[in-house]
C-alpha cells in the first residue's frame, strides 16, 4: 500500500495441500463479495512490487470502500497456498499532503478525519464483510479438494490499537 495508507489490520495464513491459480481465488471472492451486497465497493487488480525498484511485482486483488482498502494476496507457494490480507485507512490526497506537515498533519487529521465510533464500526463491517467472503472462498475450496479446514486461531485477523495516535 501506498506510504500515506494506515495498516489497521492483517491476516494471513497458508493451506497446505491448496493448488489453485491466483485469478480463479481472485474471481471467487468477487463472486463472494458481491453476493454479499457491499454498499459502495469496488475492485481491481493492482501490482505491488516484491522489492525494490527493480524487483518483479505481484497482484493483489484490491477491494475499496471510501477511504478503506483491502489488498488481498493469493499466491502459490510450495506445496500450498498462501493468502493474506491488509486493510488499510487510505487518506484523500489533500489530507494526504497535509499529515506530512509537522504539527499541521496532526491537527488535520483530527479535524477533517476524527476516530469517532462510527467511522470504526463501518471500518469493522468492512472488515467483517470481506474477510467472511474470503474465509468462504477457503472454504469452500478446502472442502472440494478434501484438505484440512482452517481452525479458529487461524481465521483470526491481527488489528491495531484504534486509538493511537
Amino acid at each position: 500500500m501506498a506510504k500515506e495508507t494506515i495498516i489497521v489490520s492483517h491476516w494471513s495464513t497458508m493451506i497446505q495441500g491448496l493448488q489453485v491459480s491466483p485469478q480463479e481465488f481472485f474471481n471467487a471472492i468477487e463472486d463472494a463479495i458481491k453476493e454479499k451486497e457491499l454498499p459502495n465497493a469496488k475492485h481491481s487488480r493492482i501490482d505491488w512490487k516484491e522489492g525494490g525498484i527493480m524487483s518483479a511485482k505481484r497482484e493483489y486483488l484490491r477491494i475499496r470502500r471510501a477511504d478503506h482498502a483491502f489488498d488481498i494476496c493469493g499466491a502459490p507457494f510450495g506445496n500450498g497456498f498462501f493468502v493474506s490480507w491488509w486493510l488499510g485507512q487510505v487518506p484523500a490526497a489533500w489530507l494526504a499532503f497535509l499529515m506530512r506537515i509537522p504539527v499541521i498533519g496532526i491537527l488535520a487529521e483530527r479535524f477533517f478525519k476524527p476516530q469517532t465510533y462510527y467511522r470504526i464500526d463501518t471500518r469493522l463491517m468492512f472488515q467483517s464483510l470481506v474477510h467472511g467472503a474470503v474465509m468462504q472462498v477457503i472454504d469452500e475450496m478446502t472442502k472440494a479438494k478434501g484438505l484440512r479446514a482452517l481452525g479458529d486461531v487461524e481465521r483470526k485477523p491481527e488489528m491495531r490499537d484504534f486509538f493511537a495516535t
